[in-house]
């Protein structure tokens, strides 16, 4: 049985905006290490397919080649300056501090033209179920 097969309605995508980035959050979830992840609401209301509590996603690496498969366990809405250390703990990055989560996800949202203290942010919790 294939992926598609096994998960129909499954979203394909890769996490982060950089190859090394895509490749070094998808191996944070393969360990166990990552069990979260947030985007600004701005691109998600701009995506054609929406993320939802219960959805299947099959997690790319750089080269598009399925890394693992996760469930969405729960979302909500949260300004960037209102994340705390353990939601910044859950997305598995770096030292795991609010300190690092917050300088490395101003890099990004910067890198999107984004950045703004007060921005809205979808906040998604996720459960590895399979590694592929």
């Amino acid at each position: 049985m294939n992926l598609m097969e096994k998960y129909p309605d499954a979203l394909q995508w890769g996490f982060g905006d950089l190859p090394a980035l895509t490749d070094a959050l998808a191996a944070l979830v393969v360990a166990g290490k990552k069990t979260a992840s947030c985007g600004s609401l701005a691109a998600y209301q701009q995506e054609a397919h929406k993320i939802t509590p219960g959805s299947f996603h099959i997690i790319l690496d750089s080269q598009a080649q399925p890394v693992c498969v996760i469930q969405i366990v729960g979302m909500r809405l949260v300004r960037f300056c209102d994340v705390t250390a353990e939601m910044a703990q859950k997305e598995g990055e770096g030292d795991l501090s609010l300190a690092y989560w917050r300088q490395a996800h101003q890099e990004f949202f910067k890198r999107e033209g984004l950045f703004a203290t007060d921005m809205e942010l979808i906040y998604e919790e996720f459960r590895l179920v399979e590694v592929l």
